[in-house]
């Protein structure tokens, strides 16, 4: 008998469908149905991992599959290769960060072709390759002509002593990453994408993808963040001066009793100018500087703040407001400025009962208005409209809609990003680069110092340029764009990615689009999901294509743990899969990896389950080997019981598994089913009576089922046992009902939980029957023998438990 030797069969494989091209697809044929299969792209850090393992097994079970159905597949690969880490590397290194990059992909891709996924390779982007950033320079351009980029000056985190603009992941307890210097706030020019341009069509599609989690979608919902309120405006005490805000309680104004604003905003620094507060808007500041974003918004952050000498006028009440400064006030939400409502508001009565501020209850616990003049009486919502109304007849309110979602801030101050395409004309302005000019090219000339706004300031080669409208002498923009950019429109260039015209063809785009199935991790499902759909509705805009949502299916799957944690090589409990793959082979790491627990949960590494999945594909192994040449025509007449119950096992493996694959990505059970039908041909092939015929069908349903999991034995099965050509272009059997209709199924019975005998009943029992059945059992009644029973549990043709005391 030969041996499973998983190295040579992996080898073997991997050679015949590169060779073959076995997996590239021609995305123009219109002779099958499309199926485009997307895992979400990877940074090439230079080493895959175990979460990379799971998200591309799952993808390649999906692609496999589908293809077996019949689809034209298309399942591609790239690489997300912009980003920061290559930046440190050139910084901390010397290497640059091109070097870096390529060669980290080179490693990456040829240990994905180590696990054998069914990538077309001929599909193959990166999104630093000039090929591709000049249709993303393209992109921006043709927003920015739509109005949908823009440039405007907000705050920035700034380390005053490496001088650069420092990234929120950059921020480390208020301190530089680089230099554990405080970070400072920084008003700076940026570019921005205009995401609220489509607020109302990113919430109101979602109800479209019915297909993706609900969690990712509530997610969004949240993020967009819609709500119905009014812009109520304050007159400021002693200046000629109004200040706006946009609250969702307009019915709650009486009870407003002081202003807070946002520290860094403009609003502030207007309203101290030139008195005493100033310095302490200063100070105050410095201390908001330690803190982000996240922080800030935290309901658990004790709230802070300071009185800044002024006051607005409240429209109703006619009393003053003082204005406070506080950290629980951002200046990019709203106008930066919020009426404080203690009654009614946990932050603002937090803030009020700290500093002693007036707290005035104005609905009381039936939802009636108190203190509320005229308003007095009525339940809250009624007084929502008529307190707006009156509001809007002083021309100090009106009713409005708001978002939380916010424009997209694309400008990040580094090299390794892709250059934004616009030049500085003192004559001109702001001018974008002629298409023909694209792509505009990193320069090589720079310094990797980590001081200073951007490394691309270091080149002149690159900075100093000629207008494209007057030719005269001008500046490039030095900011470099967002990763997120690239990533938000790559599953586009993958259906046409050779194109050098045009980033896609929109015919192209639309025939494959949207995405079918794409896989990926929750941690994305705000950022690159929201931007990838933003995207697309202004491509829509713009006519480029048809599709309006980009991913019709979502699968987030879980992350890989290490005895309950996350694996991080800090924590160091990682496993390396080239390890595993050293050891036991690509097909059994990728077998544990969709078998250990359902996709969409986590799951935790084990030793042992790795072992027992190469354990059992040595088994299937064995077993195809020493059936491999049984042959036998298929007669279905004289079928003893064992015959009816293996073709049965058979087919209703091969239905369970179909199911499986197709409606519910339970790979988990799947593969349990096909072990369990593994463990039945091993008994029935032992029978005196057993059928040639019976034998060779299962073995091939074997083979097939195996093949989308563990893809090289199935193939090299599939020739054992005398097939010729790829398993893959097959089509995906059909199983037969017919052989699922059994005279009788096997139903086991306990007592007390414990196996006391076997019953023989129709496969349309009911439950009654079967209680009826079991307890008749001589051997039943002699396990029930002087016992009470206290309950019968029945689950049709599987289980009876007999409960007795």
């Amino acid at each position: 008998m030969s041996i499973y030797n998983f190295k040579e069969i992996e080898k073997k494989w991997q050679k015949a469908w590169d060779t073959s091209g076995q997996y590239n697809t021609d995305t123009s044929d219109k002779s099958k149905p499309t199926y485009y299969c997307l895992e979400m792209f990877p940074y090439p850090s230079g080493k895959i991992h175990m979460g990379h393992v799971r998200n591309y097994s799952i993808g390649d079970v999906v692609a496999r599959f589908k293809k077996m159905e019949g689809y034209n597949v298309l399942h591609p690969m790239g690489w997300d290769s912009f980003g920061l880490p290559a930046e440190n590397a050139a910084i901390k290194n010397g290497v640059h960060p091109q070097k870096w990059t390529m060669s980290n992909i080179e490693e990456m891709r040829e240990q994905l072709k180590l696990l054998g996924f069914s990538y077309d390779w001929n599909k193959e982007i990166a999104t630093s390759s000039p090929e591709y950033y000049k249709w993303t320079q393209k992109i921006f351009l043709d927003f920015y002509n739509q109005g949908l980029a823009y440039k405007k000056k907000s705050f920035v985190n700034w380390c005053p002593s490496c001088e650069t603009v420092l990234a929120n992941e950059q921020v480390v307890q208020g301190e530089c990453e680089r230099c554990s210097t405080t970070v400072v706030k920084k008003k700076l020019e940026q570019w921005y994408f205009k995401t609220t341009e489509f607020s109302e069509d990113l919430l109101n599609d979602l109800d479209m993808l019915d297909q993706w989690p609900e969690k990712v979608k509530a997610m969004q919902k949240n993020w967009i963040g819609k709500s119905h309120g009014a812009n109520v405006t304050f007159k400021v005490d002693d200046m000629d001066k109004d200040i706006t805000v946009y609250t969702t309680r307009p019915d709650t104004i009486f009870g407003s009793t002081f202003m807070v604003l946002a520290p860094e905003s403009d609003l502030a620094r207007e309203l101290v100018k030139g008195t005493e507060y100033e310095e302490t808007l200063e100070k105050f500041l410095s201390k908001m500087n330690a803190l982000t974003e996240i922080e800030r918004e935290s309901t658990e952050i004790e709230k802070e703040g300071e009185y800044i000498g002024r006051s607005v006028i409240n429209p109703l009440t006619g009393k003053k407001m003082p204005i406070w400064i506080a950290n629980y006030i951002l200046a990019d939400y709203g106008t930066g400025a919020v009426m404080g409502v203690p009654a009614h508001d946990d932050r603002d009565n937090e803030f009020a009962s700290k500093y002693e501020l007036e707290i005035v209850p104005v609905i009381d616990e039936d939802d009636k208005m108190i203190n509320s003049g005229e308003f007095n009486g009525m339940n809250k919502d009624e007084a929502f409209d008529s307190i707006v109304e009156k509001l809007k007849d002083q021309g100090r309110g009106q009713k409005t809609t708001n978002y939380r979602l916010r424009d997209w801030l694309i400008s990040r101050q580094r090299y390794w990003g892709c250059p934004i395409p616009i030049v500085y004309c003192d004559d001109c302005g702001i001018v974008g680069v002629e298409e023909d000019q694209l792509p505009v090219l990193l320069p090589t000339d720079v310094e990797f110092t980590g001081k200073g706004e951007s490394p691309l300031l270091t080149s002149d080669t690159f900075m100093n340029c000629d207008c494209p409208k007057c030719g005269k002498p001008a500046r490039r923009e030095a900011d470099t764009m967002d990763t997120f950019v690239d990533s938000s429109w790559y599953y586009m260039r993958y259906v046409d990615n050779k194109n050098t015209d045009k980033a896609f063809d929109s015919e192209l785009v639309d025939r494959w689009l949207p995405v079918d199935q794409y896989i990926g991790g929750v941690e994305h499902a705000i950022l690159h999901l929201l931007y990838a759909r933003w995207f697309t509705k202004a491509f829509n805009k713009m006519g480029l294509t048809k599709v309006k949502e980009p991913f019709k299916n979502l699968l987030t799957q879980g992350m890989v743990l290490m005895d309950g944690a996350k694996m991080s090589k800090s924590k160091g409990n990682t496993i390396s899969p080239l390890e595993i793959i050293e050891q036991y082979g690509a097909d059994t790491a990728r077998l544990f990896i969709l078998f250990a627990a359902p996709v969409e949960r986590d799951l935790d590494w084990s030793e042992q389950g790795v072992e027992g999945c190469f354990k059992f594909l040595n088994r299937v192994y064995r077993l195809v080997d020493e059936l491999k040449d049984v042959k036998g025509d298929t007669n279905l007449d004289n079928l003893s019981k064992e015959d009816k119950e293996m073709r049965a096992k058979v087919h209703s493996t091969l239905k369970k598994v179909t199911d499986d694959l197709s409606v519910r990505f339970g790979f988990n059970t799947a593969i349990s089913a096909l072990m369990e039908l593994v463990n039945e041909l091993y008994k029935y092939k032992e029978l005196d009576s057993k059928k040639d015929f019976i034998i060779r069908e299962a073995i091939e349903t074997i083979v097939v089922i195996i093949s989308p999991f563990a893809p090289h034995i199935g193939e090299e099965l599939w020739e054992m046992i005398g097939k010729e050509g790829s398993i893959f272009s097959i089509d995906w059997p059909k199983f037969d009902e017919k052989a699922l209709e059994l005279d009788q199924v096997e139903v086991v019975v306990q007592v007390n939980g414990k196996l006391r005998g076997k019953i023989n009943v129709s496969p349309n029992v009911s439950q009654e029957e079967m209680k009826e059945i079991a307890l008749e059992d001589t051997k039943i009644k002699e396990a029930l023998s002087g016992k009470n029973i206290v309950k019968v549990i029945a689950i049709p043709t599987k289980l009876v438990n007999i409960v007795a005391k």
